[in-house]
């Protein structure tokens, strides 16, 4: 696996670089200092990031068995690693070729769609009150791949009749 950057230097071993492969290294040297300030929060906030929302996952499904909710939180910490980690190197290939087919194979073998979407989404929830908006930009585009094989289940705004008309 190799990341876009790395990607860059290696077809342009024998050459120069063109102007939008600088461009893009020069945005991602720009941004490197954000990325690990983001990565650094989320490393030193996971425990109570992930306990907040598996917290609140029990309130929300006061019935759900202990081995669910312990198979959506492991899953939950899985994947925020892993989105960091893809954050901090800037590559997407990182989540969908460690992660996603491996989390698609267990939520669908174990059953898990309803737990592992709304732990997602909780977890979103709290790290978006974490991190500052320009973090969670860099974060975003790895939790909306993430997406694609469990869609967080966020707050719905209630329908209303006034709502309708």
């Amino acid at each position: 696996m190799q990341s876009p950057i790395d990607g860059i230097f290696d077809e342009a071993e024998n050459r120069y670089l063109k102007p939008e492969e600088l461009q893009s290294i020069g945005q991602y040297v720009a941004s490197i200092a954000e990325r690990m300030s983001a990565y650094r929060a989320l490393r030193d906030q996971e425990l109570e990031l992930i306990q907040q929302a598996a917290d609140q996952l029990q309130l929300e499904m006061p019935g759900i068995e202990t081995a669910v909710l312990e198979r959506a939180v492991k899953n939950g910490m899985l994947t925020l690693r892993h989105c960091g980690m893809a954050m901090l190197l800037d590559d997407q290939n990182f989540v969908q070729k460690r992660l996603l087919n491996w989390l698609k194979d267990s939520i669908e073998l174990h059953q898990t769609h309803g737990a592992d979407g709304a732990f997602f989404g909780l977890m979103k929830q709290r790290v978006r009150l974490s991190l500052n908006a320009q973090q969670m930009a860099l974060l975003e585009p790895f939790f909306n791949l993430v997406e694609t094989v469990i869609p967080a289940q966020e707050e719905e705004e209630m329908l209303t009749v006034a709502g309708i008309f």
